[in-house]
């Protein structure tokens, strides 16, 4: 069996790449959508977490981009799917949870395919990716759980909260608000 290219080689990694910078847009775009729900809805506390995982999202993205150019391609602005808007309360944490699980399928098989294609580089940005959506699920299934079970007891600590981020930039995984 002959060996593929170099440039088609590289092509394939810009090509997850690509993928995943688009699949990292829509998230920005869902989350920030939720953050400003949670906010109306006087949840301060979620809303504050939840731009926090959007700035994480940024960062990604940004990470993508940066490896796209140095392969030599041109970055996707293009997002995967729609933000989907006025989803019900009970719906954002369990629909965030299942976002965030894909995501890791799916980023799993991008990290094979820079295996396969010999690019470990990108492979270790898929690798720190993957650990922080990690993250980002078991926060948004623990909300949606603790919200199943604990109801409104659990709704009225967080109602009136400040959706202040206290002016960090750092994200969720970095700002240490995991």
């Amino acid at each position: 069996m002959a060996k593929k290219s170099r440039e088609k080689r590289v092509e394939a990694v810009i090509e997850v790449l690509n993928k995943a910078r688009e699949m990292e847009l829509q998230a920005i775009g869902q989350y920030m959508n939720h953050h400003y729900a949670l906010d109306d809805m006087d949840y301060g506390e979620l809303a504050a977490k939840m731009k926090l995982i959007a700035i994480d999202e940024m960062r990604h993205a940004e990470m993508f981009a940066e490896r796209i150019k140095e392969l030599g391609g041109e970055p996707s602005t293009d997002m995967a799917d729609k933000v989907i808007k006025g989803q019900p309360f009970a719906e954002i944490f369990p629909f965030d949870t299942r976002l965030e699980d894909d995501t890791v399928a799916i980023y799993s098989d991008f990290l094979l395919t820079c295996r396969e294609n010999g690019d470990s580089i990108s492979m270790k940005i898929f690798e720190q990716i993957i650990a922080e959506e990690q993250i980002h699920m078991n926060y948004f299934d623990n909300v949606a759980s603790h919200i199943e079970k604990l109801g409104d007891a659990y709704l009225a600590r967080i109602a009136g909260t400040p959706a202040s981020t206290g002016g960090t930039t750092k994200g969720f995984v970095i700002g240490g608000a995991e």
